[in-house]
């Protein structure tokens, strides 16, 4: 089974990559799943246009760089969303990512972590809603990236940002283990 993690923002200097790239690394020395790093950035899909919702096109998208995003979408298990958080919500390009796609997301599990002002708790606040609309299903634990720890490491290089973050391991594993559970779960239910 695989887990996807998502890093969520397009941005020039992004944050993004220094939590997701630690906690994949994390993730890799786990043997019960496979994961995958996804980068919106190789995804550049143009604003949602087709002439009918994702879910009535079963699929059947007209972009090919959608239908490249949903063929990625549907061979994940479940979902890791790294999220920033910009005027009290989440970026639009991430979005518009999940929107795109409907029947790949249905009955997985998706998990959130994010940063930014207050956390980036705001942001997730508002990705659950959307979550449960794509027939995803959020899983109750979240990683928060502290104040002091993003604004620490955002200008170091992600190797230096990593050991930032090592405070978080535990809260990581719990994480990872609920995302795994709920993976498992999941799957005997689709």
């Amino acid at each position: 089974m695989k887990i996807q993690i998502i890093m969520g923002s397009t941005r020039q200097n992004r944050f993004s990559e220094k939590p997701a790239r630690w906690l994949f690394e994390l993730a890799k020395a786990r043997t019960d799943f496979e994961f995958e790093l996804l980068d919106l950035r190789d995804y550049p899909l143009p604003f949602y246009d087709e002439a009918l919702p994702p879910a009535m096109l079963k699929g059947n998208y007209s972009s090919e760089i959608a239908k490249r995003w949903a063929n990625k979408i549907g061979e994940g298990d479940g979902y890791i969303i790294v999220t920033p958080e910009y005027n009290h919500g989440y970026p639009g390009v991430l979005k518009n990512a999940l929107d795109t796609v409907a029947v790949e997301w249905g009955k997985k599990p998706v998990g959130f972590v994010s940063y930014g002002s207050a956390m980036g708790t705001r942001s997730v606040q508002q990705l659950r809603q959307v979550a449960i609309e794509l027939r995803l299903v959020p899983i109750e634990a979240a990683l928060q990236v502290p104040v002091d720890m993003f604004r620490a490491a955002y200008s170091l290089k992600e190797d230096e940002a990593a050991k930032l973050f090592e405070p978080m391991k535990p809260f990581a594993n719990t994480f990872l283990d609920q995302m795994a559970w709920w993976t498992k779960a999941l799957q005997s239910v689709r």
